[in-house]
């Protein structure tokens, strides 16, 4: 049995397309909503659930899992540092599905960070209402490191979740903007100029994250963009699409093959 680590379009998508080429798939999300995205099919199983040390330890070991193909976010390093070490603890195979990078062009108008901090703090330099589009998980830094007189616009997931953390973090209703994307550079624009968007702030989440659009869109209006990079992880194996996973597989089955090992789907 195969596991994804789903939560992502291209995890979807490879959970999918494993499933239909006879591979039995466990997907993992962290979220109902996220696992409610994957299609159903006769060889995909779907959990929502997050995973610990212990837990994706157990679950490996209960389900005869044979790879960890890792489809997670590029910025959830910490389930892909848990991923790569218990692979490595088990002795099976890690693959990863890596988003690739957004090609954005050099333009004064688009500001490079490394880190959140720098991230706020620049974003209160640019404008007076800040328009985020970074999830939830970081919300926490802008409301606290941004300074009084700053209003925060959030454009998150329509999960129960997502609009808790905002209402916790004492974000108002209105400018809550709970909507599923990606989204075209036309109804980005739209919304920008419909909250009066002064910057715009996303992380470097690649095309599928729909970073390109909102770029555009912000630079269609003048808008300063300030793009959190992502973090750089050194994986023991790559891919960057979904048919690379299956002709890597079947790469590693040929190999099996001549070696005399035996392989299960």
């Amino acid at each position: 049995m195969i596991l994804v680590i789903a939560g992502t379009l291209e995890g979807r998508e490879v959970a999918t397309c494993l499933s239909q080429a006879g591979y039995a798939v466990l997907a993992t999300t962290t979220t109902e909503y996220g696992a409610k995205l994957i299609g159903p099919g006769d060889f995909l199983e779907v959990r929502a659930e997050g995973l610990t040390p212990e837990g994706l330890t157990e679950l490996v070991q209960e389900r005869g899992i044979r790879l960890v193909v890792d489809a997670s976010h590029p910025f959830a390093t910490a389930v892909s540092h848990l991923a790569v070490e218990v692979c490595r603890q088990l002795g099976i195979g890690y693959l990863r599905l890596e988003r690739p990078s957004s090609c954005l062009p050099a333009h004064p108008l688009i500001y490079r960070v490394c880190s959140w901090t720098a991230a706020v703090e620049l974003a209160g330099q640019l404008g007076d209402t800040i328009f985020l589009t970074i999830g939830t998980r970081h919300l926490a830094d802008f409301m606290t490191g941004t300074r009084a007189g700053k209003r925060l616009v959030v454009r998150v997931l329509p999960n129960a979740e997502a609009i808790r953390t905002c209402a916790e973090l004492g974000i108002p209703g209105s400018d809550i903007i709970a909507m599923q994307g990606p989204f075209s550079r036309e109804l980005n624009r739209a919304i920008f100029q419909a909250y009066g968007a002064d910057v715009i702030v996303t992380k470097e989440s690649g095309d599928a994250g729909g970073v390109e659009s909102k770029v555009s869109a912000a630079l269609d209006l003048g808008l300063p963009v300030v793009v959190v990079n992502r973090p750089a992880l050194n994986y023991p194996h790559v891919v960057y699409s979904v048919p690379a996973v299956l002709e890597w597989l079947r790469r590693s089955e040929q190999d099996e093959d001549c070696s005399g090992g035996s392989r299960s789907r």
